[in-house]
């Protein structure tokens, strides 16, 4: 008799969700609620998309689809997300010669997302575009936020890219609490960390439809047992489509930092994210120039490869404030490489206190907003 077992298929998945009824009495594997089935290495991954109203009534469902995957020969593990998505509504129209920026916008403030139990303050770290040093800058400013005496955590958004387990040197699976409903996040260098990229093999295609990324960063938000923290410090998928949008929307963000290069393109692709932060009120926190200039490590000399100083122009044409500049340096990309980030690394470094000055922004943006709350007037009806 043969000890080899055949591969996990979609169609042994489907087929034990056919048993599974929704509120309809339909099979939830012909059901249009069924928004996409990942299957990859024993582990399957699958997203339930309703309407929010009727939310309650598909929990059942969802944890009986959990618990039938679950009994499918083969599965190592299952994770069934419910995502409840209302559908966009028209945008308010902006005042006749208004220009898009500023803080407030015209009609009703964007409905405040979900918070995180254990987390006082979220932040998210973002760009327009890719290949800006994002999820470098993530870690060093969550890093950074640690040296100033807050409890931080890093949540890497960015499905589809995962960076975190590479630049934190972290490769093993979270546990999970007795129940086993909620996952312990990982920890390194005194901060807490959760990534899709604990949870799949790192050359794992993650070829997954919006519902299911939503499903997957609304699971690591809420299913995991953050903190207490003082900052979670989110980085975002690159770039202002659905998913950033509905992140930003969903989440309870006290505000965003925008990372750019100073070449035009990048500044273009700043300016949009910047954009789209405050079109859902969420507060921008300043904007960073990452790979500002590069330094020589032979001679010292200082060479602007993408230019220099536009971020900080660009910042100050869109009335938000300008955090500072990282330089491109070979010590941040070897030490991001080998899991050991430049503020582990060399603290005392130029680079490390670059980050740091940052991360001192940051603070005084997230200080001064918890100010402003405190001294808002009260009413008082009598």
């Amino acid at each position: 008799m043969s000890n080899h077992t055949a591969e996990l298929s979609e169609d042994q998945v489907r087929a034990a969700l056919a048993k599974v009824r929704t509120p309809e009495g339909v099979a939830l594997s012909v059901s249009p609620a069924l928004a996409g089935v990942v299957v990859t290495s024993g582990k399957v991954y699958l997203s339930i998309n309703v309407d929010p109203a009727q939310a309650r009534a598909w929990e059942d469902v969802r944890g009986a689809a959990e618990a039938a995957v679950k009994a499918v020969p083969g599965v190592a593990s299952a994770l069934v997300t419910l995502t409840a998505e209302r559908k966009a509504e028209a945008a308010p129209a902006r005042p006749a010669g208004g220009h898009g920026h500023g803080h407030a916008h015209g009609g009703a403030p964007a409905p405040r997302g979900i918070a995180v139990p254990g987390v006082a303050t979220i932040i998210a770290v973002a760009s327009g575009k890719g290949g800006v040093g994002k999820s470098t800058t993530s870690i060093n400013l969550a890093l950074a936020l640690r040296d100033l005496g807050l409890k931080v955590g890093l949540l890497d958004a960015d499905i589809y890219g995962p960076s975190v387990p590479r630049l934190t040197g972290v490769a093993q699976k979270p546990e999970t609490t007795s129940d086993g409903k909620t996952m312990l996040p990982l920890e390194n260098f005194g901060l807490q960390l959760m990534s899709i990229g604990f949870l799949v093999e790192e050359d794992t295609p993650m070829i997954w439809r919006g519902p299911m990324v939503m499903s997957a960063i609304s699971q690591m938000l809420k299913d995991v047992k953050w903190g207490p923290l003082d900052v979670l410090v989110v980085d975002m998928p690159p770039g202002t489509g659905d998913a950033q949008l509905t992140m930003a929307q969903q989440v309870n963000l006290a505000g965003a930092v925008i990372v750019s290069t100073p070449q035009d393109l990048a500044l273009i692709d700043a300016r949009r994210g910047v954009a789209m932060f405050e079109r859902v009120n969420v507060p921008i926190l300043g904007v960073v120039e990452n790979m500002s200039h590069f330094v020589c490590p032979h001679c010292g000399g200082r060479s602007d490869i993408f230019g220099h100083g536009g971020a900080h122009a660009e910042a100050d044409k869109l009335g938000v404030p300008f955090l500072g500049e990282i330089p491109l340096h070979m010590r941040i990309r070897e030490m991001s490489d080998a899991g050991l980030p430049i503020l582990v690394s060399d603290p005392q470094s130029p680079q490390a206190e670059a980050y740091r000055h940052v991360a001192q922004g940051v603070k005084a943006a997230l200080d001064r907003a918890t100010a402003s709350t405190r001294q808002a007037p009260r009413i008082v009806i009598e």
